[in-house]
This record gives C-alpha cells, structure tokens and sequence, in this order.
C-alpha cells in the first residue's frame, strides 16, 4: 500500500495519494493546490490513477482539479450536494483562488465503495461542514477532510454549514469506528479515533 501525504498551498490542506504498491492503481483525494507536486509525485511513484476524490467542495481542496485531471485522466467524484461548490464563483473568489468551471464525473452517495487495484474506499456522507462533506473510510484509517482534524472540528460558517450537523455527523458515523482507526484530516497532522473521542475539546462539551 501507497499511503503518501502532501500538504498544499497557502491553506496547506492536505492531499492524499493511495495506491496499490502491486497494481500501481489509485486515488488522488482533495487535490488542493500545486498541481505540479502532485503530478510529479505521480510520475514518480509510476501510478495510474483512477479516481479523483473530493471530500467536499471548497476551493482550498480543489484549486489543483483541473490540472490533475487533464494530465491523469481520471474520474472526479464528489457528493450530490456539494457539487454545486465547484460553480460557486463567489466562494472561489472570497477564498482567494481562480474559477475553473470543472464538472464531476461521478456523483457519490453514502455507502458506496470505490475501488483500485485491490484497494477499496467506502464513502461515508458527514453533512455540516458543507452539506456533501464526506469521509472515506479504508482497511483501518479514515480519511476525514474538514468533518474532523486532529483536536479540531470543521467550521461551519460558511454556506451550507451547520454545526449541529457536524456534530451528528462525527458522533454517527466517526465516533463509532473502533480506537485504532487512524484519521487523516483535511488539514494537519494526523490523529485516532480514540484520541479524539478522549482529548478533542469539540467533542466533550468544551465548546
């Protein structure tokens, strides 16, 4: 397994690579920014990518979209309800980043799993940071992109935000993973579900 980080741009929001180190198939997910890094990092790793996976739609995590797409050739999939966002001129503009009017090609629902190679990514719908945030659920480790950060939680005062939301969220559908399962948030270092269920002050009425 190819499991690579990459912290992009002036928001830093991490990209994540995930490759079968056998069939050299994959997923980009949340390309953000710098598109040169990631596609250097791709030829370097000699993958084929499959998928292009966005956990929601904001700009910080799609600035590099269209020019990973065009060289990789892969399918971009994002939730229903947040593929709106990527036609919200207003936001790319209030977040500091240029419009490209680039269209899914997938729309992914809850419960439904990708697959490359023999790797597999079940997505997990997680409202309240945008209303189509998603996370991705592996073999134990969960990709959480602005739902969860280490000691943290998403904002939610942008459009589409809802706090209540989120917290439904990551009390439904994160907090139920087991201890161990390592969470890769959208920004920052990476975390356990069991350290968050125990130290995040978002999640034990602090705020």
């Amino acid at each position: 397994m190819i499991l690579e980080t990459l912290a992009l741009g002036d928001y830093q929001a991490n990209c994540y690579i995930y490759a079968s180190e056998t069939s050299k198939q994959g997923f980009i997910i949340d390309p953000g920014d710098e598109a040169e890094v990631i596609l250097g990092r791709i030829n370097e790793l000699g993958l084929s990518i499959l998928y292009i996976i966005l956990t929601h739609g904001h700009p910080d995590h799609t600035g590099a979209l269209k020019q990973v797409r065009e060289n990789t050739g892969a399918q971009l999939a994002i939730h229903g309800s947040d593929a709106p966002i990527l036609k919200d001129k207003w936001l790319h503009s209030a977040l500091g980043f240029p419009y490209s009017d680039v269209m899914p090609d997938r729309l992914l629902t809850d419960g439904e799993v990708l697959k490359a190679g023999e790797l597999e990514l079940k997505v997990t719908h997680t409202p309240g940071h945008t209303p189509g945030g998603i996370c991705l659920l592996g073999e134990g480790f969960v990709f959480t992109g602005d739902t969860l950060f280490n000691m943290g939680v998403g904002r939610t005062d942008l459009p589409g935000g809802n706090m209540g939301q989120l917290m439904s969220s990551i009390a439904d559908k994160l907090l139920t993973l087991p201890d161990e399962t390592i969470v890769y948030p959208g920004h920052g270092s990476s975390s356990t579900i069991g350290d968050e269920r125990r130290g995040n002050p978002f999640l034990d009425g602090r705020y």
